[in-house]
């Protein structure tokens, strides 16, 4: 699976899209549509909703970034003036130096956003497994969510005829529990994704940043990863208000802002449209996101707790056999 991991990942990542699209595939086949063209629909809609967001995010970014620019000489400045009564104190009279790192981050970027383009390009070039993750995101992906969702019940009744008579039932009642528990945490997620990116935006609007529709936007849709994607929004969030206010106001209303989103995800949206989830330990998905990251990279990430899901009904199924069995019994 390591050595396989560049060709997996499409294949991971389709199915997984394909598993949330499929009820509105089966939707538009109810009533009438071709279930080609209903599969192309949904691909079509998905993929609509991806670029506009992208878009969203880009533009802003661009508008705001030089704003953000602008104000990094002035932090690094203020840090220094900071830190020198500190280092004195300890008897440390050293000048730190920050022009390099100053002018590293707030630098212009020469030839523009040519140059950006150039040098994303090169670098795609020079890197076999970046071209091949590229090639397999924007090719395989589409193609496997295509047939994933015109093939469902074909590849699921061919699945099906290698199960053993006897076990046909049992195996029909094991699926049927994944689904269900994969269907509830996935789905609502997704509702939970789209909660949270309209509540941050405005949040962040409301307590003055510049910046709320983007930082906003990432905050909510970075939650499909537990504890690490909340965690980097709250990081960005403190970065924003330190570059943007530089007192305690903007960390006031960060904590606010992310203490509200914290109450609003876990006492009102997750037990409402989640439910128990898939049942794991904090440290058993923190495990998982490590594991599924290492050998999938990102997009491991966004597969580690439906697959670990997946697992973990099965270790359930085992331990229930296990305990039944005269061998645990005897």
């Amino acid at each position: 699976m390591w050595a396989l991991r560049p060709v997996l990942t499409p294949f991971l990542l389709g199915a997984l899209i394909a598993y949330m699209l499929q009820p509105g595939v089966e939707w538009l086949a109810r009533h009438r549509v071709p279930r080609w063209l209903a599969a192309l629909a949904m691909i079509l809609c998905f993929a609509a909703m991806a670029a506009l967001l992208v878009t969203l995010m880009f533009a802003v970014v661009q508008t705001e970034g030089p704003q953000l620019q602008a104000k990094i000489p002035v932090l690094l400045a203020n840090l220094n003036a900071w830190l020198q009564p500190k280092l004195a104190v300890v008897g440390l009279g050293v000048d730190l130096d920050l022009t390099h790192l100053r002018d590293l981050l707030a630098g212009p970027s020469h030839g523009g956003e040519g140059a950006s383009a150039v040098a994303i390009w090169q670098y795609l070039r020079s890197s076999g497994n970046a071209m091949l993750t590229v090639v397999g995101n924007v090719v395989l992906v589409p193609l496997v969510l295509f047939y994933l969702l015109y093939d469902r019940h074909q590849m699921f009744r061919r699945m099906e005829s290698l199960v053993p008579r006897r076990w046909l039932a049992t195996t029909r009642a094991f699926v049927i529990d994944i689904d269900r528990m994969l269907s509830q945490y996935l789905r609502g997620q997704l509702l939970v994704m789209v909660v949270l990116a309209a509540f941050y935006p405005f949040a962040l609007a409301l307590a003055g940043f510049d910046i709320a529709l983007p930082l906003g936007l990432f905050t909510g849709l970075a939650v499909f990863i537990p504890y690490v994607g909340f965690a980097a929004g709250l990081a960005l969030a403190v970065l924003a208000a330190v570059l943007q206010f530089g007192d305690l106001y903007g960390l006031g209303a960060v904590a606010v802002v992310y203490g509200l989103g914290q109450i609003l995800e876990n006492v009102f949206l997750t037990p409402r449209l989640i439910g128990e989830r898939i049942g794991l330990h904090p440290l058993a998905v923190i495990f998982a996101l490590l594991a599924f990251g290492h050998l999938f990279g990102f997009f491991g990430v966004l597969l580690a707790l439906p697959a670990s899901a997946i697992l973990a009904a099965a270790l359930r199924e085992l331990r229930r056999r296990y305990l039944a069995s005269d061998l645990y019994q005897a």
